[in-house]
């Protein structure tokens, strides 16, 4: 990055005329970020020569044996212990060296062996302690205690790679798959990497998507945190299988065409005393904020130390590491607003600029995320970076030279919420629908959003997806194709229309949460105490897509083509929907987007309707339906015409456009196909 191109008078403020009042606030944050990164660089070209700390701390081979380190700054004295010792706590100590960095050289190649066992011995004062190395890049989970243990892993061990053409390429807009690896197969249990590899990439590949978005891939211990308490950050999670396993998966995918994003958890991290990071050095504050600062009041976990050069050092690495040794295309950095206010952004609402820029927004954690997110695209031009932030943080999404915070997505939050209140709270008769275009379309100027309808949020016990809002206990006795009823069939309409809308006009990309395609039709319990620890809940029930007879294949096969034409059309491209007609009294809301025209009838009981369809944003010509949510295919009547060629006229009055028959609840998107 050219720091001296980052000087005030910044863009995001022309961007966003609003901001001008508080240009003061955005260029001490500005000012801050250019010292921060100037103090992490001290001379050097790049960002990415700093966030090494994988290549330094931890086991790696030398020529004449193993080397390991580790920054313990609190310690007072530190062994090495494990298989290659038998758990000798005496034989091994380490020497301390400057700023806490403590040091073993291990002579001889056979001193360590891979998939061996190891554990550090720490002494703080009178106490003595068991720990992890932060940097272990493999753990295993003790079937008798149930707790973590770090496994020798050779770092210079090199993995078979045939992606380098598609990490070159640049990417399409997101069409995203997010997934969780362990809940990813039918049967009843954890299903692994290989066989996600095997089994669900090419579902993925056949829907049309082309990114998946993996949850829960750092170690985390308890296997229903959905992987969001993370204990070691630099280790695939053993819950799925080895390492090589997971690179077999990214290796795949690449080979499918498909980019994978790296959920990442670095708003906070698991409290666990011996697997984690709290308490490492026998001191609270080596990783984490002092005291009370230092917890999560919500969550109940550990907030890290965001000013703390050591702690950036650490998770930029740690950034780098994912990308560099297991290729992912990115990451969706999980819990953005919790880190950029120190409140959290606990029951707060938003609603005006004065929330963004006051002394309850951390300047550390924001100072942070511009490092991350200039470091990512300095290792890999073409990778995505996404935050999940509901605040609406101005600039999130704009470039750092701007006066951003330098990411290329933010999901749009406020979608999903705004269809489960839609859902949940109005009869159909009553909804707005030019309240359901604002939704859709009001965003930031110039920044990106990823769309969506609902996530794994919606799918927890506690929460219902859309199709189980609509159809509720019918899930169960009504998805047999021959059977009919007013909730079933409007479930069925509603399920196509609503993910039609979101991913053609509620952002530059789009997200779906794995199994929501085809309207899964349970909850995701995770295995607990509460359900005897069940894996029932805990799968994807591919085998109710797959079958003939159900309602799912009609649902599946929507998203199918709906996906697909987003892809081929490169409909997320355009910036933007134009709005042609909204008729509030008939329920009707017509646009524009990548050269097509999209009609959606939200009323529930005209059986018929015919209006005007503006096309003056198209232009003249003769066009016809491409996809729609009436076609039988789709478990549709069919009512709508697909071979009937409609002839634009200009009418007084009126404009531009041809006369076109929409029935109830169904959406259609027509094509122009001469002038």
């Amino acid at each position: 990055m050219d720091v001296g191109k980052l000087n005030a008078p910044y863009q995001i403020t022309e961007i966003d005329p609003w901001l001008a009042p508080y240009e003061a606030d955005i260029v001490l944050r500005m000012d801050r970020f250019k010292e921060k990164r100037r103090q992490l660089v001290d001379g050097a070209a790049f960002l990415s020569d700093f966030a090494n700390g994988y290549l330094f701390f931890g086991f790696h081979r030398t020529k004449t044996g193993w080397v390991f380190r580790e920054w313990l700054p609190g310690a007072d004295e530190v062994r090495l212990m494990g298989d290659f010792n038998q758990w000798n706590r005496e034989s091994h100590p380490l020497d301390r060296g400057e700023n806490g960095v403590w040091e073993i050289v291990l002579p001889g190649e056979d001193s360590l062996l891979e998939g061996q066992n190891v554990k550090l011995w720490i002494r703080k004062g009178e106490n003595w302690f068991e720990r992890l190395p932060a940097y272990s890049t493999k753990v295993a989970m003790d079937p008798e205690t149930s707790l973590l243990c770090t496994q020798v892993q050779d770092p210079e061990k090199e993995y078979a790679w045939t992606d380098e053409a598609f990490m070159a390429e640049a990417p399409d807009a997101p069409l995203i798959y997010e997934a969780h690896v362990g809940m990813s197969q039918d049967k009843e249990g954890i299903g692994t990497y290989r066989e996600f590899a095997e089994n669900v990439l090419p579902r993925v590949k056949d829907l049309g998507y082309n990114t998946i978005q993996l949850m829960a891939i750092q170690e985390h211990p308890y296997y229903g945190s959905f992987g969001y308490q993370v204990t070691n950050f630099f280790a695939a999670a053993h819950w799925y299988g080895d390492p090589e396993d997971l690179k077999y998966l990214v290796n795949t995918a690449h080979g499918m065409g498909i980019r994978v994003l790296l959920d990442v958890v670095h708003s906070h991290a698991c409290p666990n005393v011996g697997e984690g990071l709290q308490f490492q050095d026998g001191t609270e504050d080596q990783y984490f904020l002092p005291g009370g600062q230092g917890w999560h009041p919500a969550w109940g976990t550990k907030l890290f130390n965001y000013g703390r050069t050591e702690v950036l050092h650490f998770l930029l690495s740690n950034l780098k590491y994912w990308q560099t040794q297991y290729h992912f295309d990115g990451f969706r950095f999980d819990g953005v607003t919790s880190m950029i206010y120190h409140d959290h952004g606990l029951g707060s609402a938003f609603t005006n600029y004065d929330m963004y820029f006051n002394l309850n927004t951390d300047l550390d954690a924001l100072n942070y995320l511009q490092l991350a997110n200039e470091l990512i695209h300095e290792v890999n031009p073409n990778a995505t970076t996404v935050a999940e932030d509901m605040s609406g943080m101005p600039g999130m999404c704009l470039p750092i030279e701007q006066g951003g915070i330098g990411f290329d997505y933010r999901l749009a939050m406020g979608e999903p919420d705004y269809w489960i209140k839609l859902l949940k709270d109005t009869r159909d008769e009553d909804w707005n629908v030019n309240g359901l275009w604002y939704e859709m379309t009001t965003r930031r100027p110039m920044e990106k959003v990823i769309g969506y309808c609902e996530s794994h949020d919606q799918a927890l016990v506690g929460d219902k997806t859309i199709i189980f809002r609509m159809a509720d206990a019918e899930m169960y006795t009504g998805m047999m194709k021959e059977y009919h009823s007013l909730t079933m069939d409007r479930a069925i309409e509603l399920h196509k229309m609503i993910r039609l809308y979101t991913m053609s006009l509620g952002g530059n990309g789009y997200l779906n949460f794995m199994g929501n395609e085809f309207g899964h039709p349970e909850w995701i319990d995770f295995p607990r105490e509460g359900n005897g620890w069940s894996y029932k809940y805990c799968r994807r029930q591919w085998s109710l897509v797959d079958n003939p007879q159900l309602k799912f294949e009609w649902l599946n096969d929507f998203d199918k083509a709906m996906i697909n034409l987003a892809k081929e059309r490169k409909l997320l491209d355009d910036p933007n929907a134009v709005s042609l007609w909204i008729d509030p009294e008939r329920k009707i809301i017509t646009f524009s987007r990548g050269g097509l025209l999209f009609v959606f009838n939200f009323h529930n009981s005209y059986s018929e309707q015919q209006f005007f369809l503006h096309a003056h944003t198209t232009g003249e010509g003769s066009y016809r339906v491409i996809l729609s949510t009436d076609e039988k295919r789709f478990g549709g009547a069919g009512l709508i015409d697909h071979d009937y060629i409609y002839q634009t006229t200009y009418t007084e009055g009126r404009g531009l456009g041809f006369d076109v028959y929409s029935p109830c609840r169904s959406a259609m998107v027509l094509e122009r196909i001469s002038e």
